[in-house]
C-alpha cells in the first residue's frame, strides 16, 4: 500500500495479489480502530519493517519445521500493515508524498530484512541475487507510474507469493531451493511488468 494519493489505483496483476481486496476486507474493523486512535500510517509503516525483521530472525535462528509458525505469523502481520498504512492514510487524509517515500522505502527494507534471514542457511552469492531480484518488480512497476502507466502489483512471485515461500523455507529447511525460485520468480515477474507496462504506454 502507499501512503501517497492514488495509491489504490493500478490492475490488481496475477497471483495472491487477487486476494488483496478480500483481506482488506478482513482488515476493516482494525482500520477503524486504528483511526479512531489516530495512530500514524508512517508507524504502521515501521511496524511492517520490524515485522519483517522477526521474521528474518526466526528464519536464521529457529531449525524447521519450528520456525514456521513464528515466520508465518510475523509476515502475515508484515502484509497487514503493508495494506493498513496507506489506506489508513486515504481514511484519515494524511496522504501525502512523503508518507509515498516513507512506504516505498519501507517496503524495499522489508523484502531485504526477510531475506537477510537466509543468509546462515544459504551461500551468499544467491542470498544477494534473491534480494536484488525481489526488488527489481517494484522498481519497473514505479518506472511504469512515473512514466503515466497504472502502478502493477501482484505475481506470478510478487510480495506475497515471496512471503509464502518463505514460510514454506522455514517449515522445510529448503532455503537454497526458495531462493532460487524467489529469484528467478521475481526476475520473471519484473519481466512480466515491463512487457504490460511496454504495451500500455506504446498506446498512448
Amino acid at each position: 500500500m502507499n501512503g501517497s494519493p492514488g495509491s489504490s489505483g493500478g490492475p490488481a496483476g496475477l497471483g495472491l495479489y487477487a486476494l488483496k481486496p478480500w483481506y482488506a476486507r478482513r482488515l476493516s474493523g482494525v482500520r477503524g480502530a486504528l483511526a479512531r486512535r489516530a495512530v500514524s500510517p508512517d508507524a504502521l509503516t515501521a511496524a511492517g519493517v520490524v515485522c519483517a525483521a522477526g521474521a528474518a530472525a526466526a528464519l536464521a535462528w529457529l531449525p524447521a519445521p519450528l520456525a514456521a509458525l513464528p515466520v508465518a505469523l510475523l509476515l502475515l502481520a508484515r502484509l497487514a500493515c503493508a495494506n493498513l498504512d496507506g489506506a489508513l492514510a486515504r481514511d484519515t487524509g494524511r496522504s501525502t508524498r512523503r508518507g509515498a517515500l516513507v512506504n516505498e522505502l519501507g517496503d524495499r527494507v522489508a523484502d531485504l530484512a526477510v531475506l537477510a534471514g537466509f543468509l546462515p542457511l544459504a551461500p551468499l552469492w544467491l542470498v544477494a541475487a534473491a534480494a536484488l531480484a525481489a526488488t527489481l518488480p517494484s522498481w519497473v512497476s514505479l518506472a511504469g507510474a512515473a512514466a503515466g502507466a497504472p502502478r502493477l502489483n501482484g505475481g506470478p512471485v510478487g510480495k506475497t507469493e515471496r512471503c509464502a515461500l518463505v514460510i514454506v523455507a522455514a517449515a522445510s529447511g529448503w532455503a537454497v531451493p526458495v531462493l532460487a525460485v524467489i529469484a528467478v520468480g521475481s526476475a520473471l515477474t519484473a519481466a512480466v511488468r515491463c512487457a504490460r507496462l511496454w504495451g500500455e504506454l506504446g498506446s498512448r
